[in-house]
């Protein structure tokens, strides 16, 4: 079972502000025309409005029950026909098609702990893009003023949803707990700095594009999130 599968229905209750990615991974599909691979799809927080736009999406996600609530939200916003929503893992999508635009957004990538994990998860989108397509991902470095500020507390996200990161410096992991009416569960991310996410790119086979600080698409000058676009040869 997927961590996510406990609080797939407190999913969108605990990411409801997280809006700031949505306008650039849809700017993104439509400029790619479609058909598009999102890999970590959740509960469509961008798929669905990628759809909205009248592209078409092929989801993937580990969690039976993010991609329930996901249909249900396709279809209750109409475009249901517009999602294939797919159960399977993002180093091995259950995917034959070849497309013009991969995308993972949300971090999903630093659930990949080892380089031969992260490496299957870059092969996999290359394999699955048609020549000179992109793969779009966002990941994040933390600051250490953000781990100083968080490490080991409960802290109150949204109204009666609680969060808890414990920060593993040595292993370059984190720990996010949340809990709240609807559910309770944990997932452990895995972080590199920047010039490692660019060598394994290019371990990959891809041509890097673009890497942003943010996603206005600000170049990268530092800081704790960037955003990535790589090209397929």
């Amino acid at each position: 079972m997927s961590a996510y599968d406990p609080i797939a229905r407190l999913y969108d209750p605990w990411s409801v502000n997280v809006v700031e990615d949505v306008e650039f991974y849809v700017e993104e599909a439509v400029a790619a025309g479609g058909p598009v691979v999102e890999l970590g799809v959740g509960t469509g927080r961008i798929a669905i409005p990628t759809a909205l736009a009248g592209v078409h999406v092929i989801g993937v996600d580990s969690s039976q029950g993010m991609l329930d609530v996901c249909a249900e939200g396709a279809r209750a916003a109409g475009v249901g026909p517009l999602l294939d929503l797919r159960l399977g893992d993002i180093r091995r999508p259950p995917v034959d098609e070849r497309v013009p635009l991969v995308t993972c957004p949300f971090r999903a990538f630093l659930h990949l702990q080892t380089d031969d994990d992260r490496l299957a998860g870059l092969g996999s989108a290359h394999r699955l893009l048609r020549p000179g397509g992109r793969f779009v991902f966002d990941v994040f470095t933390p600051g250490q003023d953000d781990i100083e500020e968080t490490d080991g507390r409960w802290i109150e996200r949204e109204p009666g949803i609680y969060e808890r990161a414990d920060w593993d410096l040595e292993e370059r992991s984190l720990t996010l707990s949340v809990r709240g009416d609807r559910g309770e569960s944990a997932m452990t991310l895995w972080w590199l700095e920047p010039e490692r996410w660019q060598a394994l790119i290019a371990e990959a086979g891809f041509e890097l594009d673009a890497c942003y600080g943010w996603f206005d698409r600000r170049p990268f000058a530092g800081g704790e999130d960037s955003v990535w676009i790589a090209r397929k040869k």
